[in-house]
């Protein structure tokens, strides 16, 4: 097998793309505006809040976890989920500092 193409990229890039292809699907976004909208960690009440089924959502949550967009706790016999802050405040950063970028480009740019 060849090289994967992601050795090509430096680290900043490839974890930005991992954290964008955990955000490329409308489910996840849900999921993570889900998590904004309520107080405390939630757990396993997602299933009644979008119209997937619930093994659909593990594997969702399951994707946003390995991205590390939100933690998951073990309490009992139920994972409670609740947005990672670090990992959003990164993406902030990044945007932020895109937009810093092409406010500057924006005058001398077609």
């Amino acid at each position: 097998m060849g090289i994967s193409k992601t050795t090509f990229f430096n680290d900043t890039q490839n974890h930005l793309a991992t954290l964008c292809k955990a955000l490329g699907h409308p489910a996840r976004i849900a999921i993570i505006q889900y998590l904004l909208s309520v107080e405390n960690c939630i757990c396993g009440d997602i299933v009644n809040e979008l119209p997937l089924a619930q093994p659909t959502i593990s594997q969702h949550l399951k994707e946003l976890k390995n991205a590390n967009l939100i933690k998951g706790n073990i309490e009992g016999n139920a994972i409670c989920y609740c947005i990672n802050e670090q990992t959003i405040q990164y993406l902030a950063e990044y945007f932020n500092h895109t937009s810093q970028l092409l406010a500057k480009k924006k005058a001398t740019c077609c």
